[in-house]
Order: structure tokens, then C-alpha cells, then sequence
């Protein structure tokens, strides 16, 4: 299961704290699928992600976003899991990161939410921090900005011109996560960029 974070309705649309949801977005568009309302307070569809061998359709997959506030996530993505029997270990969470550069997308397995509700609630809800992120880099708010005001503000006009790469990017991460795990994903998208 993929969950994208990020808060509900179009205020928040465009802000730096809905890349999760964004990134969700760009993946139902790649496998033609439309999001549906979910009665446990989500929008999710059943999809297969990447491509497998020879070209076959990657593994079957469930994204979603969940309907509630961010610091609520927990409560949907804990029903979802139930409703498909999905087990933490095979959850993964696209979620925005201050503490990455704009633009990087990283990969880990558990550890800590670095004051981030929306993994903060889904690490209470599961009762564990041990599930797969996709940490989407949004860099750190300019001079005094507070964090909590920075990640509620759109994306600038040139983060803008730059963001269908990143979120496309995010997208080949949970692609390669799926089909071929977590560490030769790390490996390809921790790389410097001169090794891409």
C-alpha cells in the first residue's frame, strides 16, 4: 500500500505539505486509475505499480490519500491497511521533508518523524515506526520562516517550474521500491547526481 500525505481540499492543494498527495496523483495518471472515496475516509485505488519482467505489469498495489487533516493520517491509513490486510512492512509513506534538499528524493525504513503530524499519527495509529517512507525534499523555509508556515505555503513560482520533475522522480522511486526493494532504490536515488 502507498499513501501520499497531505491535508484535505483545494486551500491545501498546492502547498509544500501535499507533495505526498501529489506524488499519489502522478502515479493514478501513470496507471490510468481514478481515485475513489473510501469509506475508511480516504481516496484509494487498486493499481498495479511499475513494470515487472519483460515488461509485464509491475506487482498489484493499493494507493491512497488519506481525507483527514495531516495529523490525523493515522486513523485512515490504519483502516485502509485493515480493509486490504496490508502488515506495516509492506506500507509506504510519501511524505514532504524539510531536512532534505528541494528537489532529492530519499528512502528509508522506519526511524524517526522529525516533528512531521502526519508521521507522528501513523506511527501512533500502527503502534510502529517501522514502515518504508519516501522523503520528498523541500528544503528548509528561507531566514526565519516558521517550518509550520513554510510547509502551509505553495510551492514558489520557480519551485513550480521544477516540481513535475520532482514528483516524477518520487513516482520512479515508489516504482523501483516495489519492483526491485529498498536498497537498490536507495542505492540509485542516494547516488550523486553525476552517477545517475
Amino acid at each position: 500500500m502507498v499513501v501520499g500525505l497531505g491535508n484535505p481540499g483545494p486551500t491545501y492543494a498546492g502547498n509544500r505539505h501535499n507533495v505526498g498527495a501529489m506524488v499519489i496523483d502522478e502515479l493514478a495518471s501513470r496507471t490510468k486509475s481514478a481515485l475513489r472515496t473510501h469509506k475508511a475516509r480516504a481516496v484509494a485505488a487498486q493499481v498495479r505499480i511499475g513494470t515487472g519482467p519483460g515488461g509485464v505489469p509491475g506487482p498489484s498495489a493499493v494507493i491512497a490519500v488519506p481525507g483527514s487533516y495531516m495529523n490525523e493520517s493515522g486513523g485512515p491509513v490504519k483502516a485502509l491497511m485493515g480493509f486490504f490486510s496490508v502488515e506495516p512492512d509492506r506500507l509506504v509513506v510519501i511524505h514532504d521533508e524539510l531536512d532534505i534538499p528541494a528537489g532529492d528524493v530519499r528512502l528509508k525504513l522506519g526511524g524517526g518523524e522529525g516533528g512531521h503530524n502526519g508521521l507522528r499519527s501513523i506511527s501512533k495509529s500502527l503502534g510502529t515506526k517501522d514502515y518504508l517512507r519516501v522523503r520528498v525534499g523541500i528544503g528548509r523555509p528561507p531566514g526565519r520562516q516558521d517550518a509550520a508556515d513554510f510547509v502551509l505555503k505553495d510551492f514558489s513560482p520557480v519551485e513550480r517550474k521544477e516540481l513535475p520533475f520532482l514528483l516524477g522522480d518520487a513516482a520512479d522511486a515508489v516504482e523501483m521500491l516495489v519492483t526491485h526493494g529498498l536498497l537498490d532504490t536507495q542505492q540509485k536515488f542516494h547516488a550523486p547526481a553525476a552517477a545517475n
